[in-house]
């Protein structure tokens, strides 16, 4: 990869696959001219990241941190996709170790490296140091407890949408301690990042909706919490505690998703044919309607059924109006330049970008075939939340080398995204061909109630699982390996 040099004045314009002029606007590094300091953006017309060293060492603790969680989540889904597949139900003891094994793949595998994906890009903004270092230790405290929680006694499995639980002091304590973290590392940017938005940076302006987007998504989970009625308990309690927030934690993770489409197709020299200040006015668009969220809390109780409703519809009309366009833009893109060679340091961003758009594709088309409480809904939930992953794999790629490491140009980079993403997509295709013939979601074993026919498309999802979580090990021992080289390129 050849180096790149970062000069102490360039001009940034255009679009983010670098249409060039579009937003005429003229960006520089933190330049002081005439006595007033200028605003940089945080990546380049290139991709090629523009921070300082304290703001790449906080990035990389956050990235660190993120890939562990995906470790972890990696180790239980070992064990949730072996429990799943026909026949394998007297390997286990009982079906709560099921149920333990998705709740904790579950949240760490989405919540924690969702969000501590999320530290990563506040962490390259301006950000209160003291603080986001505060942040990531508390956050880094509840991933593990998180993980170490079922070995310490915490059972009672509640599969409550968005944010499933143990029902144990001890991990709910986790779950806390880690969003804390996370919210304070939000905290610390907004702090000090919300000066340097700016239209002409799209990358800059989807951070910051992200941040936004979690906070208020802390503020709902506080609203529900201290409006719910004493007398619900266990799955039912959860349920309507985490239904708000938790829809409202989807803008964020495509909010996410969006940013790092842009900056690959940056990377990839696909140009999407917008202007940088109309991919911002997108990006914006995507979070307006959360302005709805304190009108439905303000009307509603958490536990009541036009809050659940009101919340649906808002994630259900609300969180494509940035996606879709975006998304329709890097398609037409990747098509008009199939035939551009993609260089070997790339290849492996460019691969995932591909991947997690067709999944989140694939995810939102499920989404709309949805008819009942069977295993479509989960395979529409995959498919969203694996593209979101995929995308944030290639981000990593990226970033890799410009936080100091070396490249991944090895074979089990470049083909980690197909295998993961191939992977996934057979493991939705068995479960939406399952739910179709009726098989009921979170469900394992003799409880499935399967027939010859369902037991195949439930061992189709079975064998598409193990593929993918195949492809998660590669993604984690390639990141492994390239952070224990670094700057030279690593052939893993």
């Amino acid at each position: 990869m050849r180096p790149y040099a970062r000069p102490r004045s360039s001009p940034f314009a255009g679009s983010a696959g670098g249409t060039g002029g579009a937003s005429g606007a003229n960006f520089n590094d933190s330049d002081e001219a005439d006595g007033m300091t200028t605003t940089r953006a945080m990546a380049d017309e290139r991709g090629h990241l523009r921070a300082e060293a304290g703001q790449r060492r906080l990035a990389t603790a956050w990235l660190v941190l993120g890939v562990t969680a995906l470790a972890l989540a990696g180790l239980f889904a070992i064990l949730l996709v072996v429990a799943r597949v026909p026949g394998t139900e007297a390997l286990f003891p009982t079906q709560d170790f099921f149920r333990v094994a998705l709740i904790v793949h579950v949240d760490q595998s989405v919540l924690i490296w969702f969000l501590a994906f999320s530290g990563v890009l506040w962490g390259l903004g301006k950000t209160v140091p003291a603080l986001s270092w505060t942040a990531f230790a508390v956050a880094t405290a509840g991933c593990l407890l998180v993980a170490a929680s079922p070995f310490l006694g915490a059972g009672t499995p509640l599969l409550n949408n968005y944010v499933p639980v143990l029902d144990h002091d001890l991990f709910l304590a986790a779950l806390a301690l880690f969003a804390v973290g996370a919210l304070l590392q939000v905290i610390a940017y907004l702090a000090r990042g919300w000066c340097d938005i700016r239209l002409e940076d799209p990358l800059a302006v989807g951070t910051a909706t992200a941040a936004f987007a979690v906070l208020l998504a802390g503020f709902s989970l506080a609203w529900s919490w201290l409006g719910m009625n004493p007398a619900w308990e266990g799955k039912a309690y959860f349920e309507y505690v985490f239904w708000g927030p938790g829809h409202v934690l989807q803008f964020a993770y495509t909010q996410i998703m969006l940013v790092a489409w842009i900056w690959l197709a940056r990377s990839a020299e696909r140009p999407l044919g917008l202007s940088d200040r109309w991919l911002s006015a997108l990006l914006v668009l995507g979070v307006l309607p959360l302005a709805l969220v304190p009108a439905i809390h303000g009307l509603h109780a958490p536990d009541s059924a036009e809050s659940r409703l009101a919340f649906t519809r808002l994630m259900q009309f609300g969180n494509a109006l940035a996606a879709v366009p975006i998304g329709l833009l890097l398609s037409v893109s990747l098509f008009r330049n199939r035939n551009r060679p993609v260089p070997l340091e790339r290849l492996a961003a460019y691969r995932a970008l591909i991947a997690s758009l067709v999944l989140f594709a694939a995810g939102g088309a499920l989404g709309a075939s949805i008819a009942g409480a069977n295993t479509v809904i989960p395979a529409h939930y995959h498919g969203s939340i694996v593209g979101v992953t995929l995308a944030l794999m290639g981000l990593t790629y990226h970033l890799l080398p410009e936080l100091g490491f070396s490249s991944t140009t090895g074979r089990l980079a470049r083909w980690q995204a197909v295998v993961y993403g191939s992977g996934q997509l057979v493991h939705i295709a068995g479960l939406a061909a399952s739910g179709a013939l009726g098989i009921q979601r979170k469900t394992a074993g003799a409880a499935q109630q399967l027939d010859g026919v369902a037991k195949a498309f439930m061992g189709v999802m079975g064998l598409g699982g193990l593929l993918a979580v195949i492809g998660g090990i590669m993604f984690v021992l390639a990141v492994l390996l390239a952070l224990t080289r670094r700057g030279a390129s690593s052939r893993a």
